[in-house]
């Protein structure tokens, strides 16, 4: 492919997605630190008791956020012990087959069962998330940024793919400050577009799956969950959800070394009518992105099935965290927050470049029909 194609690749990709992917840097730049401004915020916290206090039963616990929203109905439980320690968050919605953004969460103790707080408004944070993940326009918006992602990648592609002629005749590194603006900026966006390459390329490949989030969740459902509870297909309703403490110590003893990261009730998203669904996770940074379900028949409490997940929900539970550096600690997140400035710098100095350039066009063009006019 030609030289000029190249170039006019690059430019249209950059300029088409360039807007967006600001928002996305802009936006990403608190997500980074979501914990710790959570913390800062005031997050609900448990209150300091002995090591060796027991927790209470889930049965109990479930009746603690019953009592604190008696119109809404349990639809998820889940643990988050790093960020959380002692917390049982409880998802609860109108009724169990609510839409997915319809949700009311309570913190209540582990150990006490008492209802420690019901934090659902996050503020700044949740706008954030909002405009990060869909742009507040739902599905669209989402699969629209994850090709907004895509024109990210190519962009990428072809810019490496200039840069190379581009620095022939120059050491790497070069910005020739005495050559004016408009060029110091360009070598500075060469410069830091090519430093940054691997990891915008991570930033924007895991993007892209990320927002792939509903249709791979989708297409699991419609697989491998439908298959592990295929027997059940013709199962007559049941009356009650049967205890979900005893499906808590089924899903721990089948899988002894890892722990429960959420349990799905029946009739929820992710559990057919019949089954409680707890989604296991390891104790290694990684092992503990990759979920294990777990399906206990509500009524008995009895293993019914678990299986690992398929490669294409490992590569999304995978590329969630890797996407905002959250494997590394506060040091990979300081890491990730400096690279995504300098993301914005190249974004920004991109438009800058290409705005400068098509002012001057403007210009020539009216310095060009003045003079014809003039010898008309």
């Amino acid at each position: 492919m030609h030289l000029r194609t190249w170039v006019l690749i690059h430019k249209w990709t950059s300029l088409v997605s360039t807007i967006f992917l600001l928002v996305l840097c802009l936006t990403g730049l608190p997500l980074i630190f979501h914990e710790e401004i959570e913390q800062l915020s005031g997050e609900v916290e448990a209150p300091s008791m002995p090591a060796s206090t027991p927790n209470a039963s889930l049965d109990t616990i479930v009746e603690s956020a019953l009592a604190a929203q008696p119109k809404k109905v349990v639809r998820y439980m889940f643990w988050d012990e790093g960020e959380h320690p002692h917390i049982t968050m409880v998802s609860m919605a109108s009724k169990v087959d609510a839409p997915p953004d319809e949700f009311w969460t309570v913190a209540i103790d582990s150990r006490t069962a008492q209802v420690l707080g019901q934090p659902n408004d996050r503020g700044f944070m949740e706008v954030m998330l909002q405009l990060h993940k869909d742009l507040y326009a739902g599905l669209p918006g989402q699969l629209f940024l994850g090709f907004m992602g895509l024109l990210l990648l190519i962009a990428i592609i072809s810019g490496v793919v200039v840069y190379k002629p581009f620095m022939r005749k120059q050491d790497f590194g070069t910005v020739r400050r005495q050559k004016g603006r408009g060029i110091k900026w360009l070598d500075l966006h060469n410069l830091l577009g090519i430093v940054t390459v691997a990891w915008l390329t991570v930033v924007g490949a895991t993007g892209i799956i990320n927002t792939l989030d509903p249709i791979v969740l989708a297409v699991w459902q419609s697989d491998q969950l439908a298959d592990m509870v295929k027997p059940y297909k013709n199962a007559p309703p049941m009356k009650d959800n049967g205890s979900v403490q005893a499906a808590f110590v089924t899903a721990t003893k089948t899988a002894p070394d890892m722990t429960v990261r959420l349990i799905a009730f029946p009739g929820t998203a992710f559990a057919d009518p019949h089954h409680y669904t707890a989604f296991m996770k390891g104790n290694t940074p990684l092992t503990a992105r990759l979920l294990r379900p777990v399906l206990v028949d509500a009524q008995t409490g009895t293993l019914t099935d678990t299986r690992e997940m398929p490669w294409y929900v490992k590569s999304l539970f995978i590329s969630q965290p890797l996407h905002f550096g959250d494997y590394g600690g506060l040091p990979l997140k300081i890491v990730w927050a400096l690279l995504d400035i300098i993301a914005i710098i190249v974004l920004g100095s991109g438009v800058y470049l290409w705005g400068k350039k098509y002012l001057r066009h403007r210009e020539a063009l009216a310095v060009l029909a003045e003079a014809e006019t003039r010898e008309a």
